[in-house]
């Protein structure tokens, strides 16, 4: 076999395990996931897995590091293709929302709920993906107040600390629920109420 398709070979069985540890985290919602569990949902061995991801840490951090490129690749998008500010910050809350909907197994490891027990740089990791979003919507309405739109310093704080705080209770709700309540579910409403004050 040819280095290079080694190397593919390698990413496929990479991607397989980060696939499977998203199924069981689906699929066992509550559960502590093993590498036993992993490696019989993957069709290997556990050393094979090891072969792959020195640590069941690093396959954690595999999904986390999904979840970041993906969110702040189509935030970019989003950004670019949207001006107003109030609707920037309902889009990418509702990415965030239709993200966690369609992929319950990695909403647990962004509720903190498969990370119980495990390495605490996965944590923090949880926690810094939390902060960018916090400040890019900081930074969103920052820039609606250079555009003429009255708000204090104060009030960007709060008001982005509000948007974080719904979408993680959303999430939190979703995966507390065994994935049966959406984070989609009643979402217009609710936003109708927060866009009266995001203008005010």
């Amino acid at each position: 076999m040819s280095p290079r398709a080694d190397k593919q070979e390698r990413g496929t069985r990479r991607q397989a395990i980060l696939e499977a540890l998203a199924r069981e985290l689906e699929e066992k919602p509550g559960e502590r996931i093993t590498t036993a569990q992993l490696a019989r949902a993957v069709g290997v061995s556990e050393a094979a897995l090891y072969r792959h991801f020195p640590s069941k840490a690093k396959m954690f951090e595999g999904l986390i590091e999904f979840v970041e490129d993906t969110i702040f690749s189509l935030a970019n998008r989003i950004l670019a293709e949207e001006k107003e500010a109030v609707t920037r910050c309902e889009k990418l809350c509702l990415l965030l929302l239709g993200f966690a909907e369609k992929n319950p197994g990695m909403t647990r490891l962004l509720a903190g709920d498969a990370l119980t027990g495990e390495h605490a740089r996965l944590r923090l990791r949880v926690s810094q993906f939390y902060d960018r979003i916090e400040t890019q919507l900081k930074q969103i309405l920052r820039e609606a107040r250079l555009h003429g739109q009255v708000m204090s310093d104060a009030q960007v704080q709060t008001r982005s600390s509000l948007l974080l705080a719904l979408v993680e209770g959303r999430l939190q709700q979703f995966v507390r629920s065994g994935f049966e309540r959406s984070p989609l579910a009643q979402w217009p409403a609710q936003w109708a109420s927060l866009d009266c004050v995001l203008r005010d």
